[in-house]
C-alpha cells in the first residue's frame, strides 16, 4: 500500500508456531505487492529470525529439500550448495565461501501464536 508516496511495510501470516519444530525451519513464498518473495523462518527456543531464501554467495536457495535449512545438528543454518555455516540469531556467515557475509533478514513477530513476517514497501 503507498499512502504519501511512500510503501508502507506489508503483513503477511506464514504459520502458527506450532508448525515450526524446536529447533526447526521451514520456508515459504509471499506474495507481496512487489512481487513474490522465497523465505524461511528458523526456531530455537525463545528464537524467531527470518531471511530471504538467497546464499550471498551465489544467491541460490538455501535449503537441501523441503523446509531443511538447518544443519544435521540443528545449530546453523546450512547452505546445501556450498556447505556454508550461518548463525541463527543474525544470519552471520561463520564459514564458507561466504564467510563474514550475512544474510538478507526479514522482520518477524509472533503474534497470539501465528508466526508474521513484515516486508517493507518498495517506492
Amino acid at each position: 500500500m503507498v499512502i504519501g508516496g511512500c510503501a508502507l511495510p506489508e503483513r503477511h501470516v506464514v504459520c502458527d508456531i506450532s508448525s515450526l519444530g524446536d529447533p526447526g525451519s521451514r520456508g515459504f513464498v509471499v506474495e507481496g505487492e512487489s512481487g513474490s518473495v522465497e523465505l524461511f523462518v528458523v526456531r530455537r527456543g525463545e528464537l524467531l529470525a527470518a531471511y530471504k531464501n538467497s546464499c550471498p554467495h551465489t544467491g541460490v536457495n538455501l535449503e537441501w529439500q523441503p523446509d531443511q535449512f538447518l544443519d544435521f545438528s540443528n545449530s546453523y543454518i546450512q547452505c546445501a550448495t556450498h556447505g556454508a555455516l550461518f548463525r541463527l540469531e543474525d544470519g552471520y556467515c561463520l564459514r564458507g565461501p561466504c564467510a563474514g557475509e550475512l544474510l538478507e533478514t526479514v522482520e518477524v513477530r509472533l503474534e497470539a501464536g501465528l508466526v508474521v513476517v513484515i516486508l517493507e514497501g518498495e517506492g
